[in-house]
């Protein structure tokens, strides 16, 4: 018993100090928690800033970009390096590009080279055009050698040889003179 009395000043300090540093471990936490729930709702969601970065490649307003899987895909895929026969995002061809996408968005199966895919297709005009329709390019070819699909305000996203999956415009001379014609899946 004296061994309680002579320590009860030692062991009530040791209980009120272990009290203060749990309530205040307590608070820290929730004040962190909060700051990490701001931090949060600041950042815009993922598609905003889907809507946001294609709006802006593809001059239209965010309101355009209604469909943002489609661009959330094409963000996964830009940049991936053109292989010829490739299908996978070490290395894709263009035929490869559009039938990935048009499973992965659309869910419809394309396969073949961009020519069969071609034949696959009723035409439609340029004024006519939807996105998620097709292109087909004559590339130094008589018979269709190139495919892309058409996004909006004549961009059109592809497989390209030297920079792999970009997006590209329709008004420039390069595809201004290789263009063919456009076209959609027959049902």
């Amino acid at each position: 018993m004296s061994i309680f009395k002579n320590n009860f000043p030692v062991f009530y300090f040791t209980l009120l100090l272990s009290s203060c540093l749990l309530i205040t471990s307590c608070r820290s936490n929730k004040e962190i928690t909060k700051t990490e729930n701001k931090q949060e709702k600041e950042k815009p969601a993922p598609s905003k800033k889907i809507e946001k970065k294609y709006a802006a490649l593809l001059n239209v307003p965010e309101s355009d970009i209604s469909n943002t899987r489609l661009y959330s895909f094409i963000d996964e895929w830009y940049g991936v390096p053109y292989k010829y026969g490739g299908k996978n995002k070490s290395g894709i061809d263009c035929s490869n590009f559009t039938s990935t996408l048009y499973k992965d968005i659309y869910n419809k199966n394309l396969s073949g080279s961009s020519s069969s895919i071609f034949k696959q297709c009723k035409t439609v005009s340029k004024k006519e055009l939807r996105e998620g329709d097709l292109l087909f390019f004559k590339i130094e070819k008589d018979e269709v050698s190139h495919i892309g699909v058409y996004l909006q305000n004549n961009k059109f996203v592809h497989a390209t040889t030297k920079k792999g999956v970009m997006i590209d415009d329709l008004n420039e001379a390069y595809y201004k003179k290789y263009f063919y014609k456009a076209g959609r899946l027959a049902n």
